[in-house]
């Protein structure tokens, strides 16, 4: 049901119906859409600061151009809930029934108002300087527009997007947001920049945009919807490309958002009243709690550790390591090909930094992460955070990096089924000086399980001997494995249960030994099958009788699908496990 049936929002399903407005009416139209986005946040959470911040900069766009002829591209698109509520999804904002039915990224399969699905930084000058081409060879006439800003210029992508722009003669329209955030604090040289031209009301000389040959116009009152409306009739049509550079205030509308944006730049469910999230907290111990045990441990034995993270300390609980030991701490920006090939460079000195990459943000790094410490083996640790089948959007799956890390000539990929096998793996990692070492913090909440330490130079399989079928499961899919063993029991199938601990590495010698006494080798990983763990195995029992079957997620991008859906849909349910084995060895 229509929680606010009396809001103007009602009366706008398109853009068209927003020229029709006075002032006065716009403004209030910017009031609701707060509104309805602290409204849902709360309930189901979401991206809150960046969205409150660029409303008026919304409402000002669609009122001035022509969409969905005049077309805009926003960087990341995290950015974009009031650009959904006016080009007809309001509803989604509106009826809490109606929460799940839109995306929260722009999708094109949603809106002919929407042109990519992303959820990455950094692309959007890229796409619309490369659409702005396009125009010109079809003989067309659109203005095209690229939002940029909330931290995405610290992505070096942004700035080659700005290079080949400044080459360009031709209508381009480029409106960097400046929030004076990131997802965390704003890092980097390209801050001060950007401060230098808040300070001087675009006035400094020292401008990195005009310095590369672009026009150049800034806008001190970004959430002003009068302001911003003149701004965008000013370039609109221009037969250039232009930054137009517009300060905002990040969380606008929402005090606690204001005061503190980083914890409030994506949000869980919370209570708008008291502003405390109304779900629990995670338990503890947990990956995160255990990771940074034990760099303080070594951190404070004098050791030279650095931690490196490309600007989500907060998705690894590096807040404590930043605040309390500054020199043990690099915040490279949203910028993953910087934080590996720093990695490299410091290992080189004779440091040991510990990486802290997401899984889906980790294929940004590709190129380094093969060719800067793969090729050089230098013995840079990585934790791996998010790899494993979730109910994200398809611009933010973590279900490719076994095929990335696993697949690359020197380095070790680590799974670790409990919590004390992560502190022994990282402990081993960042004590031995030979290759990169890589480690998975798991989707999936792990046991604590029994004390280990172990030396991982060499991979040696766990195993509980049964018979006839071998399970191993890989990482947090481990449990999984259980499961299907319990089950198995009920029908008088001892099988054996596997802890492969590495999904680069074979422990052939236990290969072998299965051969014995064993007809079928389950694989099961929390990951892409598709050149995974698990092809590895069947590949090594390729020439002989072993029967081998893979399970995993499939080569394909989900879409905000609930995580029981995708288990059901791959077969990755205990029942139906269990089902097939017993099918394949009647």
């Amino acid at each position: 049901m229509n929680k606010h049936p009396e809001f103007l929002l009602n009366k706008i399903n398109s853009p068209k119906d927003l020229k029709k407005l006075n002032l006065k009416d716009l403004e209030k139209l910017a009031s609701e859409i707060r509104t309805l986005i602290l409204e849902k946040d709360a309930a189901e959470g979401g991206h809150l600061g960046p969205d409150l911040g660029i409303v008026e900069a919304t409402i000002a766009y669609h009122y001035v151009f022509d969409a969905p002829k005049d077309k805009i591209i926003w960087d990341v698109s995290h950015q974009t809930y009031p650009h959904k509520m006016l080009t007809g999804r309001a509803y989604a904002w509106l009826d809490p029934d109606k929460y799940e039915d839109v995306t929260p990224y722009s999708n094109p399969d949603e809106s002919p108002y929407d042109y990519y699905a992303v959820g990455h930084t950094s692309t959007s000058v890229a796409l619309a300087t490369g659409m702005a081409r396009a125009r010109d060879m079809m003989g067309n006439h659109e203005n095209i527009t690229a939002l940029i800003g909330d931290g995405s210029l610290t992505g070096g992508l942004a700035f080659e997007g700005f290079n080949n722009a400044a080459d360009e003669k031709h209508n381009l329209i480029i409106v960097v947001n400046d929030n004076q955030m990131s997802i965390d604090d704003n890092v980097g040289g390209v801050v001060t920049a950007l401060k230098k031209l808040r300070e001087s009301n675009g006035q400094a000389e020292d401008n990195p945009f005009t310095a590369m040959g672009l026009d150049y116009k800034y806008v001190g009152q970004g959430n002003d919807i009068k302001s911003m409306i003149d701004a965008f009739k000013a370039v609109k049509d221009i037969d250039h490309p232009i930054v137009l550079h517009i300060n905002t205030l990040k969380g606008k509308g929402y005090e606690p958002a204001v005061e503190n944006e980083a914890s409030h730049h994506w949000v869980m469910p919370f209570d708008l009243k008291t502003d405390k999230p109304t779900v629990p907290a995670p338990k503890t111990p947990n990956a995160s709690t255990v990771i940074f045990d034990l760099l303080k441990k070594h951190i404070e034995n004098q050791e030279n550790i650095l931690a490196i993270n490309a600007a989500i300390p907060g998705v690894f609980g590096l807040g404590a390591i930043k605040k309390n030991y500054p020199k043990n701490y690099k915040d490279v920006g949203i910028a993953e090909q910087e934080s590996v090939a720093f990695a490299a460079g410091a290992v080189k000195e004779g440091i040991t930094p510990v990486l802290f990459e997401n899984s889906t943000f980790l294929q940004r790094a590709y190129d380094q992460l093969s060719h800067d410490v793969a090729a050089n083996d230098l013995p840079v640790v990585m934790i791996v955070a998010g790899g494993g089948i979730t109910a994200a959007s398809k611009t933010h799956l973590g279900i490719f990096d076994n095929t990335m890390v696993a697949n690359w000539p020197n380095w070790e990929y680590l799974a670790p089924t409990t919590l004390n096998e992560l502190k022994s793996m990282l402990e081993w990692a960042v004590k031995q000086r030979k290759h990169p070492v890589a480690i998975k913090s798991p989707v999936n909440p792990l046991p604590e399980g029994k004390v280990v330490s172990e030396d991982y130079s060499t991979i040696h399989y766990d195993v509980k001997f049964g018979s006839k079928v071998a399970i191993i499961g890989l990482g947090d899919f481990y449990q999984l494995g259980e499961k299907v063993d319990d089950l198995l029991k009920k029908d008088n199938i001892n099988a054996t249960l596997i802890n492969p601990k590495s999904a680069a590495h074979l422990d052939t010698d236990t290969l072998d030994d299965l051969q014995k006494d064993h007809e079928l080798v389950v694989t099961l990983e929390d990951n892409s099958i598709d050149g995974g763990f698990g092809q590895k195995v069947a590949s090594y029992y390729g020439p002989t009788k072993m029967m081998v079957k893979n399970y995993g997620a499939k080569k394909e991008y989900t879409d905000n699908e609930p995580k029981g859906s995708i288990y059901k849909r791959d077969h990755l349910m205990p029942e139906q496990i269990a089902s097939e084995v017993l099918e394949i060895i009647k």
